[in-house]
């Protein structure tokens, strides 16, 4: 299921689904210690007038939304059976790991009743059931969840008083579904305490008059430590959940006023989508340095896992979002990330877990047995790549100085050194879309732009040995890229040529990939001939011909496609790819104007509150995959920043 909304601080991340319940709880990295995901969730249940319902139940009617600029929840839930509305305002305290839920309950019938509301809690702390522990606290009136250094404190008021009613219980052995089941009575059985599996319910009696409201606060906090959790739990009931409120609501609004501001003649849609966007990466980005790039615990790829990685790749160009709007202060820490996780040799392993140790692969590390690295050379490219927009947007040239050595002088000489004896190509490495072993030309072209960005910065230091050979490397690629990678007959560029042969084997599938990457680091000037020729084809073969429109990575993809029928399914990061580059090519405001349309089209396919995905199916714009995708955010954002550039150009 893909999630609804996102909530974090750089230290925790938490993901709710449509129905307002709480998947997912990231502590204490943003990617890293999931302690909720594997199918529990924690449920909220209302008991009015006799009869019990889990939001959940189809009775409900729910819409999630974010709060404009404030990035707290806009929840709604409405119960005609039970003449209830529940109304959510959910967020995490920007400074301290505290998640704060405000609810309001409306009796929508005309006489006084008692409304009672249920919290369920449900953790796999630590990723397992097995030495969890849970307990009642009547000192401080609160349930505390417990493994290890790994501490969530429960709690909540209404009208100055805390729940009258809770339950522990266990969950998945012995026969039991859960304390929650317990609830649905609408009595809790008080039991103070259980370990194992473990599930917890608390719940608020609220008497309301015909048509009137109440209010409930309700918060966790988490610490690594009994002190820390109870400090935090303290805090909250001395200076009210409201103070915290005001102040992380204080604190977004600023902080989407920090960056870009002119946003040209873009309309408010784009322009709030725009924040949004900004605010989902910030979530997804921890303040060690890791950008992951899905916090979606329900996305089960190759391995049966979920995106919840830093991969270089998606970093460095999330990163370079970041800086473009003006967030330079943040993404620093993730080039530190990349130089204290970058091998020896000088290249990336394919993805990372946030605590810098590598990730898991499916990519092998031999071939007819014998040694090949299993990289994406493309993500090493990339991260010296955006560091040169790091640098640009920041102007930090002693940071570049301390990284040099460890970071952009190692990978630009394994990229020097890595490459085909054949073409004179970079070797052999996965592609961007981690499938094929080959020379892809997106690859090709990143080294170029890579290598290019570090000539750049050994001259900005004086190092003329390193600024010749890494910029002598970056144009023999880029002549071997026009010779080995264009087909001169068919006006496009290749997929990928077969690495390691004595002949040279074309792939021949229209990428994207390969168009966008010879323009975005600039292989060729973006009306070269050759350029213009094999856009042409891109928009014969992967435009996507069914009324959903947008664009598909490339020809035959079979990644979610919705059957062998229906053509592949196109994605949001590709379609803002065709914008910017008609975007850099518009010679005129009314040029200019139709490229908005991606924009668009993104927003009337992503969640009502806001979220994207990886892709959309082509037959209904259902999204699928990851959601939200870091990536996707971060091209958006791209495509805005380069529309009003090229606004403020053409005015």
């Amino acid at each position: 299921m893909p999630k609804a909304l996102v909530l974090g601080n750089g230290r925790i991340l938490l993901c709710l689904d449509k129905r307002g319940q709480l998947r997912d709880f990231y502590y204490h990295y943003v990617g890293l210690e999931n302690h909720i995901g594997q199918d529990c969730l924690h449920r909220i249940g209302v008991m009015a007038g006799g009869a019990f319902s889990w939001l959940a139940d189809p009775d409900w009617k729910i819409s999630v939304a974010y709060s404009n600029e404030t990035f707290s929840s806009k929840i709604k839930a409405k119960n005609k059976k039970l003449a209830v509305e529940l109304d959510f305002s959910d967020l995490v305290y920007n400074k301290k790991n505290i998640f704060l839920r405000k609810v309001s309950v409306k009796n929508h019938s005309k006489e006084a009743k008692q409304i009672k509301v249920f919290f369920h809690q449900q953790f796999r702390i630590y990723y397992t059931t097995r030495r969890d522990t849970a307990y009642f606290d009547p000192e401080r009136k609160r349930i505390v969840h417990y493994e290890g250094r790994r501490v969530f404190s429960i709690s909540g008021q209404s009208d100055g008083k805390s729940f009258d009613d809770y339950s522990i219980g266990n969950y998945g052995i012995e026969g039991k579904d859960g304390t929650w089941k317990d609830a649905e009575d609408g009595i809790l059985s008080k039991n103070p305490i259980e370990h194992g599996p473990v599930d917890s319910v608390i719940a608020f009696s609220l008497d309301l008059d015909g048509d009137a409201t109440k209010e409930i606060d309700y918060w966790i906090t988490v610490g690594k430590t009994f002190k820390k959790a109870n400090e935090l739990h303290d805090e909250v009931v001395a200076k009210t959940p409201d103070h915290f409120r005001r102040a992380t609501e204080s604190f977004w609004r600023a902080w989407t006023r920090k960056g870009t501001q002119d946003f040209a003649d873009l309309e408010k849609e784009i322009v709030d989508f725009y924040r949004t966007s900004l605010f989902i990466i910030r979530t997804h980005t921890g303040e060690k340095g890791e950008i992951i790039a899905s916090g979606d615990s329900d996305m089960l790829q190759y391995g049966k896992d979920t995106y919840a990685y830093v991969w270089p790749r998606d970093g460095a160009l999330v990163a370079t979002a970041l800086d473009k709007a003006g967030y330079s202060n943040i993404t620093r820490a993730f080039y530190e990330f990349c130089q204290e996780t970058i091998s020896d040799e000088g290249y990336f392993y394919h993805k990372y877990l946030c605590d810098r140790s590598i990730g898991s692969s499916w990519h092998p590390w031999s071939f007819q047995g014998k040694k090949r690295l299993a990289i994406q050379e493309d993500e090493t490219a990339l991260v010296l790549w955006g560091l040169e927009k790091h640098y640009d947007s920041s102007g930090d040239l002693e940071f570049i100085e301390t990284i040099y050595n460890p970071l952009i002088k190692k990978a630009a000489d394994f990229m020097c050194v890595y490459r085909d004896e054949k073409t004179g190509l970079p070797g052999g490495s996965y592609d961007i879309w981690e499938q094929d072993f080959a020379i892809a030309t997106f690859t090709a072209s990143s080294v170029y732009g890579g290598l290019m960005a570090a000539s750049k910065f050994a001259n900005l230091l004086g190092k003329k040995k390193d600024y010749q050979a890494y910029k002598k490397t970056a144009q023999e690629i880029k002549q071997k890229i026009i010779k080995f990678l264009y087909n001169e007959k068919a006006n496009f560029f290749y997929k990928s040529l077969e690495a390691g042969t004595s002949k040279l084997s074309h792939n021949e599938t229209i990428d994207m990939s390969s168009f966008f990457g010879i323009f975005y680091f600039n292989v060729l000037n973006k009306e070269d001939p050759k350029l213009l020729k094999s856009y042409e084809e891109v928009k014969k073969r992967l435009f996507c011909p069914t009324p959903i429109g947008g664009v598909i990575r490339y020809e035959g993809d079979e990644f979610h496609r919705v059957s062998e029928t229906d053509p592949p399914n196109p994605w949001f990061i590709t379609t803002f790819w065709k914008a910017q580059y008609e975007i850099s090519c518009a010679k005129n405001k009314e040029e200019l104007e139709k490229t908005k349309d991606a924009l668009r089209w993104a927003i009337q396919y992503a969640t009502p509150s806001g979220m994207l995905s990886e892709q959309i199916k082509s037959d209904t714009g259902e999204q699928i995959s990851a959601s939200p995708l870091v990536w996707s955010h971060a091209e958006f954002v791209m495509t805005v920043l380069e529309y009003v550039k090229k606004y403020k150009e053409l005015s």
